[in-house]
């Protein structure tokens, strides 16, 4: 069976590239697209839906290898009404007529969205690390550590940094859209993803006295 995760990362990147080409092919100004929309392109909903369909289901296990429970979080309309809710709020503004393109332009969409792209390949990396830390049948409880792919060496600075990437992958997007419904979104995001890491982290220290004293939750040296 294709890997979920697999295919929303690729769905993703390729929604990202077309409405890269199609941002960069407007005059650049400064504006942030605060205005209200009257229409929508089809294709770029159904893109955001693609997105979020596997983060917003609620049969999405927890990304965490000490534990079998589901992905934290609100019950399953709750968490539905937001991702999907935040997905057509942000393709109804950034499909506006009026919509601005970013300040400086083709450079920032494509700084933008190779910040995207490397932060979806780290949570990925985190996810598949994550993955095989505990074999299939087993209930053996570990502390996952970096691998060789140079992408999981964040776990020595922290605990959870799926949800580290996660966070930069729309810090990026914010970026590269200039839009104030996509910076609204990341904000909200990184303020539970930081509730669920502090949470991770604080049961790997009570699980493992040897557990490694220099991670932090979510942000290296901070947080």
């Amino acid at each position: 069976m294709r890997d979920p995760f697999s295919s929303t990362c690729s769905s993703t990147s390729g929604f990202l590239l077309s409405m890269a080409t199609n941002m960069t092919s407007r005059p650049a100004g400064t504006q942030w697209c605060t205005l209200p929309a009257s229409a929508t392109h089809s294709t770029t909903s159904s893109a955001c839906w693609r997105r979020f369909l596997y983060t917003a289901s609620p049969m999405a296990p927890c990304p965490c290898a000490t534990s079998s429970r589901p992905h934290p979080g609100p019950p399953p309309f709750q968490n539905c009404t937001y991702y999907w809710g935040f997905a057509a709020w942000m393709a109804y503004y950034i499909n506006h007529p009026l919509y601005t393109p970013p300040t400086y332009g083709a450079q920032q969409v494509k700084l933008a969205l190779a910040i995207f792209v490397i932060c979806q390949l780290g949570n990925f990396s985190i996810h598949m690390a994550l993955r095989d830390l505990r074999p299939a049948g087993s209930k053996t409880r570990k502390i996952p550590y970096p691998t060789k792919n140079p992408f999981t060496w964040l776990f020595l600075l922290v605990s959870c940094p799926n949800y580290t990437y996660e966070v930069g992958s729309w810090i990026g997007f914010a970026i590269m859209t200039q839009c104030l419904p996509v910076a609204l979104f990341s904000l909200v995001g990184f303020t539970q993803m930081t509730i669920w890491a502090k949470g991770k982290h604080r049961s790997y220290l009570k699980e493992f006295r040897d557990y490694p004293p220099l991670r932090m939750p979510i942000i290296p040296f901070l947080l």
